[in-house]
């Protein structure tokens, strides 16, 4: 096996200068980056080097080693965006993937073949969860400060088009999210965090990590769970057919935070779930609500406000592909929905985002679909 290396660092001295405020007409709330090989080899303590992610090459193609995963963790279905169906096979050259992922120069380039104005970045899914899981508080820190250097040094080249996304720490208790937060939050087009776990390091809210809330809500921050929380490390093939359930586990986390009290404490803290889709809120806050009043007069839950009442106001979520979805956003919310081209993924109909907009949004009242496309993500996302 051969390692892989690969350019990690952007030239952010060419990045262009923003005279005037941008017009976005369409940002992606949800895209991702292909991480370059050395990304940690490179950043992380010396010490810790031999054991960091990195890519190396095998007879079908190049694949990722990670620590705690027994496997290579390909990354082909992560990279194939634009690609011949035929094509889109999960093995993949690194040399093949698309340089917009770890180039931020070729990615504008990309956005503007897709008219694209703006992109929420976010790690690739295998890696964070890996990340997310690693119980070893040095190892874990150290990882996840890597990537996020990186991360915002990509999003300074065009801090108007890029709002990279923080890694949020779960090891070393809430003091070490605060501080990282505080590190990273002030660069350019540092712009939200992404929760894998709660600050605590487990799966259940607990009263300490008010300590993160609060920093949050104070700077304007939105927090964000890409698909689901684990603390479980990904597993290669868990289905045959991937991404089908991906909202299974939002419904669970919206349940913690509301009886957890949070948004009594922090009514201005916002939560934004990506790539769960959109079309099964309606039917979950229905049960939820449902449910609260028929067991609230004897179980006294003391919120301050109905489950509906919250859900309305504190939740956002992304979508790819839920025409049924777009088409009921009545029923969610105009100002809940993100549109997101998920891409360089499998997911991802770039360079043609715009033949799956025009479809799915037959209909739609104009002030709700500028909010879908674009509103919502400006305002969560402060590209205002």
């Amino acid at each position: 096996m051969a390692s892989v290396d690969t350019i990690s660092k952007p030239d952010t001295l060419s990045a262009p200068t923003q005279k005037n405020r941008r017009e976005y007409r369409l940002i992606s709330a949800d895209s991702h980056v292909c991480e370059p090989g050395n990304l940690w080899l490179d950043r992380v303590p010396a010490k810790l080097r031999d054991r960091a992610p990195r890519i190396e090459s095998f007879a079908e193609g190049d694949a990722w080693i990670i620590e705690g995963i027994g496997e290579p963790v390909k990354f082909g279905w992560t990279s194939c965006a634009g690609m011949e169906p035929e094509r889109m096979t999960n093995w993949m050259r690194f040399e093949d993937v698309r340089k917009g992922g770890y180039d931020p120069a070729a990615r504008c380039v990309e956005m503007d073949r897709d008219e694209v104005d703006a992109e929420v970045l976010y790690p690739s899914p295998v890696l964070a969860i890996a990340i997310f899981a690693h119980q070893e508080e040095e190892f874990h820190l150290a990882m996840v400060r890597a990537y996020n250097d990186w991360i915002s040094e990509f999003v300074a080249y065009a801090p108007d088009r890029f709002a990279g996304m923080m890694m949020m720490p779960n090891r070393g208790g809430p003091e070490a999210c605060v501080a990282e937060i505080n590190r990273v939050m002030d660069r350019p087009g540092m712009r939200g965090v992404v929760m894998g776990a709660y600050p605590n390091g487990t799966l259940k809210i607990e009263d300490e990590d008010d300590k993160v809330w609060g920093v949050l809500e104070e700077r304007g921050l939105a927090l964000s769970i890409h698909v689901a929380m684990t603390q479980t490390m990904p597993a290669v093939a868990k289905s045959k057919l991937p991404g089908y359930g991906r909202f299974f586990d939002a419904p669970n986390r919206i349940i913690e935070m509301m009886f957890s009290g949070m948004f009594d404490r922090f009514p201005n803290l916002d939560v934004y779930f990506a790539e769960v889709d959109c079309g099964w809120f309606p039917y979950v806050k229905e049960q939820i609500e449902n449910n609260y009043r028929r067991l609230n007069p004897s179980q006294q839950f003391n919120l301050k406000k109905n489950p509906r009442q919250y859900m309305e106001r504190h939740f956002h979520f992304g979508y790819m592909t839920d025409t049924f979805g777009v088409q009921h956003h009545d029923f969610i919310g105009a100002e809940r929905v993100l549109w997101s081209s998920d891409y360089p993924h499998i997911s991802a109909d770039w360079p043609n985002s715009y033949r799956t907009i025009q479809a799915s949004m037959s209909g739609v009242r104009r002030e709700d679909r500028e909010a879908i496309l674009h509103g919502n993500a400006e305002r969560l996302f402060n590209f205002t």
